[in-house]
């Protein structure tokens, strides 16, 4: 008798992804991930090394990518990205907002408001510009999927997080609201909590702690797929991802 192997289908074939905040981190295995299965994935961060780095994998493990080095910052220019990933690809099928920073841990009475205003600007501001930029492109796909990466701070008052949770918070309000008013489209936008996590921010936010006891990036990318397939039918929903 002779059998037939027929490898598993890709998951994400044929689909094009942005990721910000993909140079290192939750982002970077995200988009690692999302090549592996048969996503083109548009590589969005600051660094450019790191994008390379990424890039590098990506293609090591047969994917494709493109890099768009872009600072989140300079949210007057974000309203440039639609028109130019329509020009290029035609289409935008799955976004992972996942880019953000956490800030200065410190008292709100004490805070530095420059600080304060830039956590607000790359976790919240920057967001919402993506939104209207890509809105257009994320609507016109076959099943639009939109993923925005919260933290528990968001929903668990601790003191000197208030930059970081309230920038949080704002994000899954937009997110949810987002989700309310496309709820008749394609589209499907849903929130994603990665849980404790070994990513630099997270050494920055608790540098007494040994990063090697906590899980990889890695050990969380099945729930970003499942969120991001075409298949996946909810919205509007806050998904842990451990």
């Amino acid at each position: 008798m002779i059998s037939f192997f027929h490898p598993p289908a890709l998951k994400l074939s044929g689909r094009v992804a942005l990721v910000t905040g993909a140079s290192r981190g939750i982002g970077a295995a995200v988009a690692r991930a999302f090549a592996r299965e048969g996503a083109h994935v548009i590589l969005l961060a600051r660094t450019i090394g790191g994008l390379e780095e990424v890039d590098d994998a990506i293609q090591a493990i047969g994917g494709t990518a493109t890099l768009l080095p872009f600072d989140l910052a300079k949210t007057e220019q974000i309203g440039a990205i639609g028109p130019m990933l329509a020009e290029r690809f035609k289409r935008l099928d799955i976004l992972v907002a996942n880019a953000g920073i956490l800030g200065a841990l410190s008292p709100v009475a004490l805070s530095d408001p420059k600080i304060w205003e830039n956590v607000m600007k790359i976790n919240v501001t920057a967001n919402y510009h993506l939104i209207r930029a890509l809105d257009p492109l994320l609507r016109g796909s076959d099943a639009g999927r939109a993923i925005f990466v919260t933290s528990t701070a968001a929903r668990m008052p601790a003191p000197f997080w208030s930059a970081y949770a309230a920038s949080k918070a704002a994000l899954e309000k937009i997110a949810e609201t987002y989700a309310e008013e496309v709820a008749y489209s394609p589209l499907k936008v849903n929130i994603i909590d990665p849980g404790i996590i070994r990513t630099a921010m997270r050494a920055e936010a608790f540098p007494g702690e040994d990063p090697l006891t906590l899980p990889a990036p890695d050990s969380i990318i099945e729930k970003f797929i499942e969120l991001a397939s075409p298949q996946f039918s909810k919205t509007g929903k806050v998904v842990r991802a451990a």
